[in-house]
């Protein structure tokens, strides 16, 4: 980028800011299971997109014959229907038809297109058998970057469209393998559409009889479209620590809005990174010592709000993360109301005591949040439930901070 983008420090400006509202706490309603593992079953890497038109929410996951990444099938989808504080949740519905021949369906990425009222469904197809590490460690991706769409708020969709040649072009030969979110995508105010995703680029390479990469590292990037969905791109990759899974949100800038990124990483703590325009291009990533990471990291999620809605005020970032930085556990949510403070983020409110794991938010009208998460008693991988939540002050009473 040609200027980088500075994070305030706590306190810094130069013409004196306003003082940040009071905290907030989370007031969690009753949480309801959707997907549990049961007769060899397991299912994995949850969704969620809040469709404003219907109040319906669309929880997506893989289904799986394993907890291994090898053993994903194709995807799953609950509807739910918002009715203030609680979600009247149907059947779960197989999305068997969103496949490749010899492929296995996996990292489902929504997002809604208000222009058009189009929900988007991005996904990879992964060649059975073939693993991430094995991609890695031969250099060639088996993976295909995918999409459906939805006019009727996800009860039907439209044939699988492969979009990896129109998106990833020629660079398709030096990405070792790659895949989108998890979690969902964002439209900016702009209009345009954007897709988190990550890919392990081949830096260099020992040529021989077996091509064997020697300087692979993973980037995160987005998928983006300006034209409603029809054509996609790719924006640069994110330059400085290796950055795995992302997710991204729009945020007031000084002068502009900007696009916030915030990824898995190795290194014990959170790497975050800003665009000043829209993803295309993103300033080097930078480790933040608030937000931590177990030893192998994990994925995590993060939305941003107007605590006014309707009006030109600053947004707030909420995320959600397992809080234990020895081990998938003790999943909470994050509050920063600053969000160019890398050490803003309060401290955080633990939504489930215990194995978590992978987990994706949406903010709803009326100061609703929802959470999708993967949890259980001895495993992460137990289920994936649902909770609603809204934030209120303090003095609306500290009895609500406990989950119901």
């Amino acid at each position: 980028m040609s200027q980088a983008i500075t994070c305030l420090k706590r306190g810094e400006d130069e013409e004196n800011p306003p003082l940040p509202p009071p905290p907030r706490s989370p007031h969690f309603f009753p949480r309801e299971t959707l997907f549990r593992q049961e007769n060899g079953v397991t299912y994995r890497i949850p969704a969620l997109l809040y469709v404003p038109p219907t109040s319906t929410f669309l929880a997506f996951a893989e289904k799986r014959s394993s907890t291994r990444d090898e053993d994903a099938k194709y995807l799953v989808l609950r509807r739910g229907h918002q009715q203030g504080s609680s979600v009247q949740w149907g059947p779960v519905e197989e999305l068997s038809t969103l496949v490749l021949p010899g492929r296995r369906t996996m990292n489902p990425c929504p997002l809604y297109d208000a222009t058009t009222g189009t929900v988007i469904l991005f996904c990879i197809c992964v060649e059975r058998g073939r693993s991430e590490r094995c991609q890695i460690w031969t250099g060639c991706s088996a993976a295909r970057l995918c999409l459906a769409t939805s006019s009727d708020g996800g009860q039907h969709w439209s044939p699988l469209r492969d979009v990896t040649e129109e998106a990833v072009g020629d660079d398709l030969s030096r990405w070792a393998t790659f895949a989108v979110g998890p979690g969902h995508g964002v439209q900016l105010a702009s209009g345009r559409l954007v897709v988190p995703a990550y890919t392990y680029y081949i830096h260099g390479c020992l040529c021989g009889v077996v091509r064997l990469p020697c300087f692979t590292h993973s980037h995160a990037l987005v998928f983006y479209s300006d034209d409603g969905g029809h054509s996609w791109h790719k924006g640069d990759l994110v330059a400085g620590q290796p950055t795995i899974e992302c997710q991204v949100a729009e945020i007031t800038g000084k002068d502009a809005p900007l696009l916030y990124c915030n990824a898995r990483a190795l290194g014990g703590c959170r790497v975050v990174t800003f665009s000043a325009d829209r993803g295309s291009r993103f300033q080097q990533s930078a480790q933040c010592q608030a937000l931590g990471e177990p030893p192998h990291g994990c994925q995590g999620s993060v939305v941003s709000f107007s605590i006014t809605p309707g009006e030109e005020t600053p947004r707030w970032l909420l995320y959600s993360h397992p809080t234990d930085r020895q081990q998938r556990r003790d999943l909470g949510v994050y509050l920063n109301p600053a969000p160019l403070d890398g050490e803003g983020w309060r401290h955080p409110w633990v939504l489930h005591p215990g194995p978590a794991g992978y987990s994706d938010l949406a903010v709803c009208p009326d100061g609703f949040f929802g959470c999708l998460f993967e949890c259980g008693t001895t495993s992460p991988c137990e289920e994936i439930t649902f909770c609603l939540f809204t934030l209120v002050t303090p003095q609306d009473g500290e009895e609500n901070l406990k989950a119901s």
